[in-house]
């Protein structure tokens, strides 16, 4: 399976031209920020050819980029992703790329913009489709010509709305069904997670867990009436936006490298590029326990593997997963 997603990543779809028209202020989303401009140049990516795309036919997955400044929350259909991904992005700030594979919310968002660690985390899906607000121009380029279909309010203005209970940027939606007419299902998560008993070493029993980024954290507490690790944003618990609080069946830790990219916001900040493809450590809980484990992505086609040190594959819990990417140190 490892070797067909690698070819079929390589299948570069054809690329249209851009957008002659970026994404307009009250359209397009902007760089972290808790209530400031939008992002340098924004603009929407090319649509890709969508005619022979499996995603349009809804047999890829769904992800969305989401917003994560406090003006943002509360996150509407967080809670019926299959895995949520949390990483760094300018000013210390985080952002949320959200997956959806078995269910399809009725609305999502807030919807923001994308960067260009999206592109090598996603290589691993089959032509997923991406949903976002836009993205700094020179990145744009690098969008439309990767392997996954590209959606903006510029290419699918039928699909977003925006929101009357938050100001713009922080107010922008999406309607999945618009885009995905059905969800992919199970078999669409080629992120190479398992699932079923824990590890029979035991792991740490654990009650919360924090990672710190310079300007924003995130707390998973376990609880054992829900079981289900309960998820805090910088201090506060992060609820959805009908007032449900946000719970994790599986959360990853994962250490990778952070390194500055070619990019740069409005404010002349330099993006960080997380690095998916590689090897590491990582921290895995699970059922009120912690599991120190070894991750492992060969190849950007490929999901990631999760061991323990003699190389016996990790379990993940049932539910919904939260993959938390920290600085490695």
């Amino acid at each position: 399976m490892g070797r067909k997603r690698r070819a079929r990543g390589r299948r570069v779809a054809t690329t249209a031209a851009l957008l002659a028209a970026t994404v307009t202020a009250a359209l397009a989303a902007g760089c972290t920020g808790g209530g400031g401009p939008g992002d340098d140049g924004r603009g929407s990516a090319g649509e890709s050819e969508q005619a022979t795309s499996p995603s349009a036919t809804g047999s890829s997955v769904l992800a969305v980029k989401l917003d994560n400044a406090a003006a943002a929350r509360p996150h509407t259909g967080l809670d019926a992703a299959d895995v949520v991904y949390a990483e760094q992005v300018e000013g210390g700030l985080s952002r949320l790329m959200a997956v959806y594979a078995t269910q399809l919310p009725k609305s999502v968002g807030p919807v923001r913009s994308a960067r260009e660690s999206d592109l090598e985390l996603l290589r691993q899906f089959d032509r997923p489709v991406l949903a976002f607000s836009g993205a700094q121009k020179k990145l744009l380029p690098l969008i439309d010509g990767a392997p996954l279909r590209a959606e903006t309010p510029g290419s699918a203005s039928d699909a977003y709305f925006r929101g009357s209970g938050k100001p713009a940027p922080h107010n922008l939606y999406l309607r999945p069904e618009r885009l995905v007419p059905e969800a992919p299902g199970q078999s669409a998560l080629t992120t190479g997670f398992r699932y079923g008993s824990a590890p029979a070493d035991g792991g740490t029993e654990t009650a919360s867990q924090t990672v710190r980024y310079p300007a924003a954290r995130f707390t998973f507490t376990w609880s054992d009436s829900r079981d289900r690790w309960l998820v805090g944003m910088d201090g506060a618990p992060a609820t959805t936006a009908d007032g449900k609080r946000m719970a994790a069946a599986t959360v990853v830790v994962q250490y990778v490298k952070v390194r500055e990219s070619g990019f740069r916001d409005f404010l002349g900040n330099n993006t960080p590029y997380t690095e998916t493809v590689g090897s590491g450590k990582a921290k895995v809980l699970r059922d009120g326990r912690a599991y120190d484990v070894d991750w492992k992505r060969e190849d950007a086609a490929d999901g990631t593997a999760f061991t323990t040190g003699d190389g016996t594959p990790v379990n993940f819990a049932k539910g919904q997963v939260w993959v938390v990417y920290a600085e490695t140190s």
